[in-house]
């Protein structure tokens, strides 16, 4: 004498406009009509479609990396530190009109990067100022030493004004900066927010 054949469960449609109950015909039958089927498998062809698209742009991200030039990656390294400094220095005043206001602030370097590249990623030499200061007024460096002084002290002024070695960075110490700059900013906003 066999046993009767045990029915299932009543589940409820894994579509989520749908969501009806119904008794599956087959263990892994997730569906309630042939409908609600296709919207499932036209949800899983999409998600492998994304998730397809994302290794794709993260095999592009790789390679482009490998082909930046050394110059490119100064520029990503002067960025960061840039908007480092501009989050260190963000409950500041301009350094050289000692304004607040709401305009576009730079990270302007008391010694520029064209006469004085050694000092390019020194944090003494750079500091959060108003664009017009630092574009129309370059750099207001009158006032910008004024400040500076009160800032930073006179010894340290004169170590800023007096000679530097040159320093030539290779693409993996850019890199390591880059990202330090990058979490040092991240770590700013966080203890910001």
């Amino acid at each position: 004498m066999s046993l009767p054949a045990k029915q299932p469960r009543p589940k409820k449609c894994a579509v989520q406009t749908c969501r009806s109950f119904f008794v599956p015909r087959a263990s892994f039958q997730t569906w309630c009509s042939p409908d609600c089927g296709v919207l499932i498998a036209r949800a899983k062809q999409e998600k492998k479609r994304k998730a397809l698209a994302q290794v794709e742009r993260r095999e592009i991200k790789v390679r482009k990396e490998k082909l930046k030039s050394r110059a490119e990656h100064m520029k990503d390294t002067q960025m960061a530190f840039n908007t480092w400094v501009r989050a260190r220095d963000a409950h500041l005043p301009c350094v050289s009109c000692g304004r607040n206001h709401q305009g576009k602030y730079d990270a302007g370097h008391y010694r520029t990067v064209g006469s004085n590249p050694a000092l390019r990623f020194e944090p003494l030499n750079c500091h959060r100022q108003c664009s017009p200061c630092n574009t129309r007024l370059s750099g207001n460096i009158v006032n910008y030493r004024i400040e500076l002084v009160k800032r930073i002290g006179a010894d340290l002024v004169e170590w800023l004004e007096g000679p530097h070695e040159p320093k030539k960075y290779t693409v993996e110490q850019l890199k390591v900066m880059t990202a330090e700059y990058r979490a040092k900013t991240r770590e700013l906003k966080r203890t910001a927010a």
